[in-house]
């Protein structure tokens, strides 16, 4: 079918026909937990259900897996469609007609048909001159960079032999014209001269295939050291929308389904690409020589919410992604987010895969810095932080870059966690110039000595009753209050109480998945280890005696620290002026407390150490 524009009044309609059980039912068994379904991830091997599909709102999310969404995006992820594809599956479903485009003649349907032909063939004449006698040199190069027969096939690698209308006068001795060749840029055609040259000569070849699989472009790379351009694309043609597509990416979406990747692994190259694929990381692309588009973007999280962008550790490396980080923000969500690989030696993936192994590179990855500790980098290291005014200057900037996020809850959680760093930070310098330590002969230490004498145990108050409270909602939905107002004298615990009411105001419920996502995608790795460390228990039954036991407790504590008192007296404030918001549900009214919170600080931090919840 031949689709017009599809409006979002459309899209509505559509959603509203079909519940998101139903269309989800199809893939997943469906188990109603309240308002809500629940199920087991259809994109993980996951024994506990984390799956959930809330028809009110008319979205699902798989907290094991991260991925979340509408029903369209459902039928995109399970059924590998394009998002055309899937409306129009839907909208069969729903008996809706899918708006239909102006008219195209057969004139101009056949013309289309005959240049996708022209751009399989040439694949298929590339992959054949290099079997040929003439694609020697380039199966030696391709050798040489760990490419066998194989693996080329697998790529559908090719080779343009030198001359100037070798593909030319093959195609066009199939049928072809050459304004059609010209018009896919398979060839060239100079003002003023009747005949046309191949575009690609003497170089090794890369298909570049559409969502649907159909060869639109082709990457070439000289063979020769002093050719000029190294790499050369196919130009912008009515097949090929460079800053639309990725290399790789119908391939790398299949195997992603197949593995429990978060994400798309993007890299800046074709031979990066198929180095990653051929050592086991089927799941990369590249864009094509461009910096990465707002449509890439979308394609890239479609595939997985939390994709690992890698660059060369060079300073151009280092501008591409910072360039990717202004291009992401205005677009995260809960969830979705964009992790960095800064490779080392300004060295690429294949160089990586090549010298020193798959392993390594697997290490690389699973250090992936998030997005936040890329930009919290950036802004720190523009210029010397050593007056009040160039400090303020960096808090500024980082709350610039943080209100440039879209999703009210994420833009809060960056400019509390950006907002922390830059405190610690001016604490420790001003710690370090007032107190400088130094050894035996008042030599200075070394940096190693100064952390160990700087490392202090820390008494993780409250850190239990978190964990309890993640696993057992109904005790979570008695400690919102005091946990709203409570103060924690770990830093990272206290960031683990926030992640809680992050993830609840963005999903409506938490759980241990998604709150450890949620603190990775903001760089909060200590807080993430202090949850992981407490081992999984199955939730409490608080009608049985340890239940009753922590409910005894944690009325002990919200009453030591007078927060019944003190909560009752601001939600009756809260009402007498008409705002009958849940402030303990609701992150924005919490910070809103704060004043009452600092009031109450000594009384809270006493019974903390006494309450018996950790």
């Amino acid at each position: 079918m031949s689709t017009g524009k599809i409006t979002p009044q459309f899209l509505d309609e559509l959603k509203a026909r079909l519940p998101v059980s139903q269309v989800v039912g199809r893939k997943v068994k469906l188990k109603k937990a309240g308002k809500d379904w629940v199920g087991l991830s259809p994109f993980t091997n996951e024994k506990t259900p984390s799956f959930y599909a809330v028809d009110e709102k008319r979205f699902w999310k798989c907290f094991s897996s991260g991925k979340q969404g509408d029903i369209i995006a459902f039928v995109e992820e399970t059924e590998n469609l394009s998002f055309v594809e899937a409306v129009e599956k839907l909208a069969a479903e729903a008996g809706m007609e899918v708006p239909k485009a102006a008219p195209v003649s057969k004139e101009m349907q056949d013309r289309q048909e005959r240049l996708y032909r022209w751009m399989e063939l040439a694949a298929q004449y590339f992959e054949s001159q290099l079997r040929s006698p003439a694609g020697l040199e380039a199966r030696q190069y391709l050798a040489r960079r760990g490419l066998g027969p194989e693996a080329c096939a697998r790529h559908r690698i090719g080779y343009a032999p030198d001359g100037w209308q070798n593909l030319i006068d093959h195609l066009t001795a199939q049928g072809a014209r050459q304004d059609e060749l010209v018009e896919v840029d398979l060839a060239v055609l100079k003002d003023g001269r009747e005949r046309a040259y191949d575009r690609f000569r003497d170089r090794v070849i890369f298909p570049i295939e559409d969502v649907r699989g159909r060869v639109v472009a082709f990457g070439g790379r000289a063979i020769d050291p002093d050719v000029k351009p190294k790499y050369l694309n196919s130009a912008e043609t009515p097949l090929f929308h460079k800053g639309h597509q990725l290399y790789n990416y119908r391939q790398a979406r299949k195997a992603l389904a197949n593995n429990k990747a978060d994400g798309l692994i993007v890299c800046e190259g074709y031979m990066d690409v198929i180095a990653l694929s051929e050592a086991g990381f089927e799941q990369a692309v590249a864009p094509l020589g461009t910096a990465l588009t707002e449509d890439q973007l979308r394609l890239i999280w479609q595939a997985g919410l939390e994709p690992i962008l890698c660059f060369d550790g060079d300073a151009a490396g280092l501008r591409a992604a910072h360039a990717a980080v202004e291009r992401a923000l205005p677009h995260l969500q809960p969830g979705q987010s964009l992790f960095f690989v800064l490779l080392p030696d300004g060295q690429d993936p294949d160089d990586i895969v090549r010298t020193r192994g798959p392993q390594i590179m697997r290490e690389l990855l699973d250090g992936a810095m998030p997005l936040v500790d890329l930009l919290w980098i950036r802004e720190r290291e523009r210029e010397a932080l050593d007056t009040p005014e160039r400090q303020a200057g960096l808090t500024q900037r980082l709350v610039q870059a943080a209100g440039l996020i879209r999703h009210g809850g994420v833009r809060a959680a960056y400019e509390r966690e950006l907002k922390a760093r830059a405190r610690e930070l001016f604490y420790q310098m001003r710690r370090a110039r007032s107190a400088p330590q130094r050894g035996p002969g008042g030599k200075p230490l070394s940096s190693g000595v100064k952390a160990a004498l700087n490392a202090r145990s820390v008494r993780l108050r409250g850190m239990g009753l978190l964990v309890k409270c993640v696993e057992t909602p109904d005790l979570l939905d008695a400690a919102l209050e005091p946990l709203a107002l409570a103060e924690f004298p770990d830093a990272d615990v206290a960031r683990v109480r926030d992640g809680i009411f992050d993830v609840i105001e963005a999903c409506g419920k938490v759980d241990r998945t998604a709150l450890t996502r949620h603190l990775r995608n903001l760089g909060n790795k200590r807080a993430v280890r202090l949850l992981n460390e407490y081992p999984a228990a199955p939730p409490l039954d608080l009608s049985g005696p340890e239940g009753r036991d922590w409910l005894n407790a944690l009325e002990q504590f919200a009453a030591a620290v007078g927060l019944r008192e003190e909560t009752a007296r601001v939600r009756e404030a809260k009402h007498a002026e008409g705002d009958v918001v849940d402030f303990a549900r609701h992150h924005a009214e919490r910070r809103r407390l704060a004043a009452a919170r600092h009031a109450l600080r000594t009384r809270i931090q006493e019974a903390a150490e006494n309450s018996g919840l950790n």
